[in-house]
Order: C-alpha cells, then sequence, then structure tokens
C-alpha cells in the first residue's frame, strides 16, 4: 500500500510539474501586465497634447551646433548676427519649434551649443535652421540627429520665460 501511494504522489508530482512553467509565465504576464498598465498621475489630455507615445516619449531633432566655415572678426558685425541668432531662437520657442537651446563650453570639437527641434524630420529641422542668421552668415554649422525622449520637454520654454528674469 505505501508503494502505491508512493507512485500516486510522485504521478500527480509529475503532471504538477509539466504545469508549473505555463502556470509561473501566466502568472508573470499578468502581474506585469498590471504593473505596467496603469499609472496614477497620467493625463490622457496633457499627453494627446503633447504628442506623447505610451510612455510619455516622441521623437526630436538633435542638433549640435559647432563653429561654422566662417570666422567674423569684425565686432559689430559678429554682434550682430548674433543678436540675429537669439532673436531666432526666441522666434523658434516662441512657435514650439524650439524645445531647448543652449550654449557649450570651451571644448576640442568646437562645439557651441545645442538645440532640441519638435519635430522627427530631419528635413524640417533644416528649414529652421536656415532662418538662424548665425547659420546664413556660415558662423555657425550643425550636425542633426533623431533623438528620442520625454515629450515634456515642450514645455521648457513656458518654464523658462517664468524662470528668465533678464533677457539676452
Amino acid at each position: 500500500m505505501c508503494n502505491y501511494l508512493l507512485i500516486l504522489t510522485l504521478s500527480l508530482n509529475k503532471n504538477l510539474m509539466k504545469r508549473i512553467p505555463a502556470i509561473f509565465i501566466i502568472s508573470c504576464l499578468f502581474i506585469t501586465q498590471n504593473v505596467t498598465a496603469q499609472n496614477s498621475n497620467y493625463d490622457s489630455v496633457l499627453a494627446k497634447k503633447l504628442q506623447a507615445d505610451d510612455y510619455g516619449m516622441k521623437n526630436y531633432v538633435l542638433v549640435i551646433l559647432k563653429k561654422g566655415t566662417v570666422d567674423i572678426t569684425d565686432t559689430t558685425q559678429r554682434n550682430n548676427i548674433f543678436r540675429g541668432h537669439m532673436a531666432n531662437i526666441g522666434k523658434l520657442a516662441a512657435e514650439n519649434k524650439l524645445s531647448v537651446a543652449g550654449p557649450m563650453g570651451e571644448n576640442e570639437k568646437n562645439y557651441e551649443g545645442i538645440f532640441v527641434f519638435n519635430t522627427s524630420s530631419i528635413d524640417e529641422a533644416k528649414t529652421w535652421l536656415a532662418t538662424d542668421p548665425a547659420f546664413q552668415a556660415k558662423v555657425l554649422d550643425a550636425e542633426l540627429y533623431r533623438w528620442y525622449c520625454t515629450a515634456a520637454l515642450q514645455q521648457i520654454p513656458a518654464l523658462h520665460e517664468k524662470l528668465q528674469k533678464k533677457n539676452f
């Protein structure tokens, strides 16, 4: 009788053991979906407005600004070009085309700064760069890359206005 119970127990365990991987996988899928699917802070209206995907992200064009082929030594001319450059940055930001812009510190690669354009199109970003007096004068040049980042980046210009005490 003991041998019969032992064989019956082993047999039941073998059947259960065969099912454990399937039970485990189904349980993991269920738990993972419940954990990743819900965010209590999710704002569907804001996500739609900012064109965010399900992860709160979107594509942009990252522009690395670098020294151009022309070096203007006339101070007045150079100042006028960069005054126009700064005005163009403000215009593009106001039009929601430019999410972030800023200079870089001294470096051996001659990088001058960055732009993050609110588009996924390199060609569209090139047309926006073409409106900049510093690019028109070839004082600045650029490398353009598609970049995947938080859709909230588009809110930086509005926040910056609340922080900026002086204009350039």
